[in-house]
């Protein structure tokens, strides 16, 4: 699954700027029998050259709810001399499944990025259509600009005495904060897990960025609303209280206390005091750290490349193989190495990429292998450049019997073994593994995932021919953590895109080549930086010029 990056402009386009749109939806369709809808936006971009919609992200799916207001952003380059088209699709989420079209679909509503901006105070109301003969109700869109403030804040808040909501127990209370724009409105920007039963909650510590709390402006109001939190969705309101990031900022010291008011209890009773007080535990800045600072620092990526050589890809020699070599055009597994060895490759000092190939029979004996080098040499299975792959990966198409199963654990734990001699953040492991179709080691796949997690390693997996690929959406990681055994993998390593996804119409290759490029390696930095985060790897500073 794609997750935000930049919105495909010209190559010679410079975003204006960034920024951050905030979705919510007003009196949606209700398709729960016994309950609200719980609503998931799903945004496409169309690209600029291919008029193609496709997946930029999700917001969060929020439960039993007809107006829900999504804390996750989307963040997008905004580019002034193009015309950005987005299309907004609402669903309602009843199973756990990954692909979307499987859900109750709600509406959507297509918008152009200019007019949002361009709306008065950048807020733009659009109905909702798409489902015929009824009122699909409305989408709402805001847009700001960020500002370039890259701190990242940790806070931890607890409560104390806080109103009785519950006939029957106590509260279950949640915090809500939103950050004030400059029209006196309120946009939301982070909430809290619920505690329940209880008047007297500590939440978990989380953090989020200073820019989403107050876009770097310290002094703007930060408004922090409490809630008891109810099944069915209708939130009690417990009471209110202001503060600012500089008020936070300085209260890292010592702990603040918070009265919590509630304005209408204030007005009906002479001697009300408060719905009980929040104090601020703790409270820590940190820098933000880009995938570009860990380059700039000497990060090397180490790119090696898998290749199914199964028998399911059919007779090589033949047209209908899915590697035959074509004097006209590249296979699908060929253009799928260069696409992505092409980019990488610039941030590998020294250009050599291991090569294997896995589920053939090889010479001279026939055995079968999971992780034979393509070039022959298991003392040093490196091959010079994509371009060094792609020759000694058309050589073993000569030289191999394609055979089977399809077992993908053998080469991730090679590479994993390699990641595991150098966790200092001076290497970061991408393996590309281009295969047909099912996997026949599923159990060891994710058992090799889970342990490679805590490395400093990343996967993609692209998905050639007609195949279904539903064992591979389970693998990616965006929605539900890959697990083995009851472990859960650490964070989200795994990425995976079926190729035919990417093919241009027209037949244009080199199109077709950018954008699985761009879509496979759109979550590397975000997994790099994530492993940097987790085992607290700073960038090494550059050497002065």
């Amino acid at each position: 699954m794609a997750s935000p990056g930049a919105l495909e402009p010209a190559p010679a386009s410079v975003p204006a700027t960034k920024l951050e749109l905030t979705v919510s939806c007003r009196n949606l369709l209700d398709m729960d029998t016994f309950s609200k809808s719980d609503p998931v936006v799903v945004l496409f971009v169309q690209g600029s050259g291919s008029k193609e919609w496709r997946e930029f992200g999700r917001t969060e799916v929020i439960d039993n709810t007809l107006n829900p207001d999504f804390v996750r952003k989307f963040v997008l380059d905004y580019f002034f001399e193009e015309k950005q088209n987005l299309r907004f699709d609402v669903y309602n989420v009843d199973s756990k499944s990954c692909n979307i079209s499987k859900h109750d679909f709600l509406g959507q509503a297509f918008v152009a990025l200019g007019e949002v901006i361009g709306s008065q105070r950048s807020r733009l109301e659009r109905p909702l259509t798409g489902v015929p003969g009824k009122k699909c109700g409305t989408i709402l869109l805001s847009a700001e600009e960020l500002s370039n403030c890259r701190d990242i804040v940790t806070m931890q808040l607890c409560a104390n005495k806080l109103d009785k909501k519950d006939f029957f127990g106590k509260s279950d209370p949640f915090l809500v904060f939103y950050r004030s724009n400059e029209d006196g409105t309120f946009t939301i920007c982070h909430k809290t897990e619920v505690v329940k039963n209880t008047l007297n909650p500590v939440w978990q510590p989380f953090s989020i960025p200073v820019r989403a709390l107050c876009n770097g402006d310290y002094d703007r109001t930060v408004k922090i609303d409490v809630y008891d939190w109810d099944r069915d969705g209708s939130h009690d309101f417990i009471g209110e209280f202001a503060t600012s990031y500089r008020e936070l900022s300085r209260a890292q010291s010592q702990f603040t206390v918070y009265e919590v008011l509630n304005p209408k209890k204030k007005c009906k009773k002479k001697k009300y005091i408060n719905s009980g007080t929040v104090t601020l535990l703790s409270f820590a800045v940190e820098s933000e750290f880009t995938f570009v600072d860990y380059i700039r620092g000497g990060t090397q990526l180490n790119f090696t490349v898998a290749i199914d050589f199964t028998a399911s890809n059919g007779v090589p020699s033949q047209p209908t193989s899915l590697h035959y070599m074509s004097p006209y055009q590249l296979s699908a597994y060929a253009m799928a190495l260069k696409a992505v060895g092409e980019i990488i490759q610039d941030y590998d000092s020294d250009k050599l990429f291991p090569a294997y190939g896995f589920g053939a029979k090889i010479p001279p004996d026939g055995s079968i292998s999971h992780q034979f080098p393509l070039n022959s040499d298991v003392e040093n299975p490196s091959c010079m450049g994509i371009d060094g792959v792609l020759e000694s990966y058309f050589q073993s198409l000569r030289t191999v019997q394609l055979y089977g199963p399809t077992n993908f654990a053998p080469v991730i734990n090679q590479v994993a073994r390699l990641a595991a001699q150098v966790t200092d953040g001076s290497q970061y492991y991408v393996l590309l593994i281009v295969t047909d179709g099912v996997i026949s080691d599923m159990m060891q796949t994710k058992e090799a995932i889970v342990n490679a997690s805590a490395l400093p390693m990343s996967i993609i997996i692209v998905g050639v021919g007609p195949a279904e690929f539903d064992a591979m959406e389970e693998l990616d990681g965006d929605d539900v953590r890959v697990s083995s055994r009851g472990r859960y993998a650490e964070r989200d390593i795994v990425q995976f895109v079926p190729f035919r996804d990417y093919v241009d119409r027209s037949g244009n290759q080199v199109l077709s080549m950018a954008r699985l490029a761009k879509d496979v390696l759109a979550e590397i930095p975000e997994q790099l930086l994530s492993y940097m985060k987790s085992h607290d790897i700073k960038p090494r500073p550059t050497d002065p010029q």
